[in-house]
């Protein structure tokens, strides 16, 4: 019997509230799996599970806050061996099929709960389009290709796209979701379309009693708790790391010439902006300087075998957060540009996942779109380095005896002394600028 507890989602993270589970005692789950949504001080982050076996028990309510470390569920391991289960989405003509045929497709990412659900409810997964992140098929499209029943037919509202929030609102000012409007994405229900809903003459939230709560206090209280939790990592890095700092600047000329040679055969949805090309810069020159890409521990640092690319966000309540794109320093520059925006918008939305907020290896901010020229930043421990960029500005530069105005941006590393020194920094922003002069080799 194994638990599975409470995550620590990132250094600053000392307890979380469990928001929902997305499995049920019975469920089978594998490495992997998403089984919950956690509520931290910065985000609602998706959480997987670290062990195969089956849910035994869940020992938390929604709506709980538990300590780090603090048992969420009880599951049974399975014993080591081969796995000799049925395809989880039960096409087992497929699994059975034999010559020279294409292999059956597998089905799209998704949970234990869903899997069951569909398969109550004779829904091929493979059919099935997935409206949740990165494409993961979420219990509302499971309900929407469910062929129509009669008789005891599950009700509307669990057909009804909404966010964990929006249907935490519902149920606490009384509004029918099947009623909302939903103007997020692909129709989904937002907490913002509930608190219009209930001010809506008539509606059952109008005519109730107002309720003690008050949702404008409770957003505040809540960026003030992230901006607390930010505040305290901080303050713990600047006591505890030896910060240094080195500075450079970059002619970016070969760089945006390529990047507009590049993006003019290229459709609109597909261009790329010069974030992409500094981010895989910052990706590559980590990777060639090992020394920067890691974690600082109790037996000293530890290089970290890949780069994951932390990237600072900011929110629209306020508040920060670094989440990692993966393997940054092998993706093409295209995929790079669809892992940022994927992260930002999901970040933005309050749907992280676990993996992404507790293991970057070095993290990138920029505020060049904010106007700023060089940023000095502090870094994120446990890593040992971050990057600042700054806004790309016109400003005459000498280069090959001529004088001539170019494109330039600041770059500032901040680094820990006890991980590195100067001539490491060094070797970082001088295979930072070399990289951007060769832009196709990205």
């Amino acid at each position: 019997m194994a638990e599975f507890t409470m995550p620590a989602l990132g250094a600053d993270m000392t307890e979380g509230t469990l928001v929902e589970w997305l499995v049920r005692p019975g469920d089978t789950v594998a490495r992997g799996d998403i089984v919950a949504v956690v509520d931290t001080a910065k985000a609602a982050i998706e959480v997987e599970c670290y062990q195969d076996g089956t849910v035994e028990s869940l020992l938390v309510e929604p709506g709980t806050t538990v300590p780090v470390g603090a048992p969420l569920a009880a599951i049974a391991t399975s014993p080591p061996g081969p796995r000799t289960a049925e395809p989880e989405d039960g096409r087992k003509e497929a699994a059975a099929t034999t010559g020279t045929g294409p292999p059956a497709p597998t089905a799209p990412p998704t949970t234990p709960l869903v899997r069951q659900l569909a398969q109550a409810s004779g829904v091929d997964l493979a059919t099935v389009h997935g409206t949740g992140p990165g494409g993961r098929i979420t219990r509302t499209d499971v309900a929407d290709a469910a062929p129509a029943r009669t008789g005891n037919a599950e009700p509307t509202t669990a057909r009804v796209r909404a966010t964990p929030m929006a249907r935490r609102l519902a149920a606490e000012s009384g509004v029918d979701l099947a009623t909302v409007h939903g103007t997020g994405q692909n129709g989904t229900v937002r907490a913002a379309d509930v608190r219009d809903a209930a001010k809506e003459p008539g509606s059952a939230a109008a005519v109730a009693p107002p309720r003690p709560k008050d949702t404008g206090k409770k957003s505040a209280d809540r960026a003030a708790s992230m901006r607390r939790a930010v505040g305290n990592l901080m303050a713990r890095s600047k006591r505890e790391i030896p910060h240094y700092y080195l500075s450079t600047t970059i002619d970016l000329s070969a760089a945006l010439a390529w990047l507009h040679d590049r993006n003019r055969g290229t459709a609109v949805a597909e261009r790329l902006v010069p974030a992409a090309l500094l981010f895989k810069a910052a990706a590559l020159a980590a990777r060639e300087v090992p020394e920067l890409n890691g974690f600082w521990t109790a037996d000293g640092f530890v290089p970290a075998p890949a780069v994951h690319l932390g990237v600072a966000v900011s929110l629209r309540g306020g508040g920060l957060v670094a989440p990692a794109v993966h393997d940054a320093a092998d993706l093409p520059l295209a995929d790079l540009m669809a892992h940022l925006r994927d992260l930002v918008a999901r970040a933005r939305a309050g749907r992280l996942r676990a993996a992404e907020t507790t293991d970057p290896t070095i993290t990138v901010t920029s505020l060049g779109e904010q106007g700023v020229e060089a940023v000095f930043g502090v870094v994120y421990p446990p890593q040992v380095a971050l990057l600042g960029l700054g806004k790309v500005v016109e400003r005459p530069w000498a280069a090959d005896g001529m004088l001539g105005v170019r494109p330039l941006v600041t770059a500032t590393l901040s680094a820990d002394h006890r991980a590195s020194d100067g001539a490491i920094g060094s070797r970082y922003l001088s295979a930072l600028d070399r990289l951007l002069q060769s832009p196709e080799e990205l």
